[in-house]
């Protein structure tokens, strides 16, 4: 186990089905009523340039190609071309092919640049295809790493193989971030949405992440709130911090206000900033320039006014 786990992997399955289970309805109701809590216009303009800084701006297609790496990295780097106080988004993700494009496009901005290595979004690939994955891609430059658990593996309850998985993906992303995607969708209870993040914190994760994008079922309130309640958790036990990413079907700003205030009231100031909470979208960032616009000017910006990604 990792240093800030003193348990043995024999006790690994103990510890993890000994974690309190969660109230589904608590769980649901709860999040259902932060997410009508209103935000006050003063607070909103905070609200959404947050947002915008916690978003990883990501393409993650077949037909990508590095033009169009290069216009997400461009977007990224200067959300709003027109307005030079609009912020810029935390990060760039794109698959480990495009990381040579994204590094040189991102280089000396300050927007890191994430890879979705070890057989994202399957996982469905030998440990050693998983961490030359991962090794070249931040060789070419990424600072941070979304890996894939092997869902299959956890639901058989081979919590071990997990666990060793990400310990060794970690090592092997070096200096880099490691978020772990845990994709929530298909684990298809809160208790094992909670046990998969503890598992994926004592193996070394940095951040935990709801999903690939790529599952019918991805981000929800009540996912993200049983995970922020485990790193608030695991943090008062072990001293670490640990981030949270939703990732999938969060398209406007009225659902990322709705985060925003879950993240508040679930876990305090010390996650609200793009070091410890992001976005995984693709579409979210046009609708917060949107809403930015309203606010500063007074009127929509049409829908052909910032480039479709």
């Amino acid at each position: 186990m990792t240093a800030t786990a003193p348990i043995g992997l024999s006790d690994l399955r103990s510890f993890l089905h000994g974690l309190p289970g969660v109230d589904k309805v608590g769980v649901e109701a709860r999040a259902a009523a932060l997410g009508t809590r209103s935000v006050k216009t003063s607070s909103k303009a905070k609200a959404i340039d947050l947002a915008i800084r916690m978003v990883d701006l990501t393409t993650l297609e077949g037909a990508d190609t590095p033009g169009k790496v290069r216009a997400l990295c461009a977007k990224g780097r200067r959300p709003d071309p027109a307005d030079p106080s609009c912020p810029p988004v935390a990060a760039i993700c794109v698959y480990p092919a495009m990381v040579p494009v994204a590094a040189a496009a991102l280089a000396g901005s300050g927007v890191h640049l994430a890879s979705v290595a070890t057989a994202f979004p399957s996982g469905q690939a030998p440990l050693e295809v998983k961490l030359a994955d991962t090794r070249a891609a931040v060789a070419a430059g990424a600072d941070e790493v979304d890996m894939v658990i092997s869902r299959g593996a956890f639901l058989a309850g081979d919590y071990a193989k997990v666990f060793d998985e990400i310990v060794a993906v970690k090592e092997a992303c070096g200096g880099a971030h490691l978020k772990v995607i845990l994709e929530t969708g298909e684990l298809a209870t809160y208790d094992n949405v909670r046990r998969a993040s503890w598992l994926a914190m004592l193996a070394g994760a940095d951040f935990i992440k709801t999903s690939t994008g790529k599952v019918a079922v991805n981000a929800t309130l009540p996912i993200t709130l049983v995970m922020l309640e485990a790193v608030r958790d695991f943090r008062e036990r072990y001293g670490r911090q640990i981030g949270v990413k939703p990732a999938g079907g969060i398209k406007n700003t009225k659902d990322a206000i709705k985060y925003l205030v879950l993240i508040n009231e679930t876990v305090g100031d010390d996650w609200l900033s793009p070091d410890w909470f992001r976005f995984g979208a693709s579409s979210l960032l046009n609708d917060l320039l949107m809403q930015r616009t309203k606010l500063t000017t007074g009127h929509y910006a049409g829908p052909d006014y910032f480039t479709l990604d």
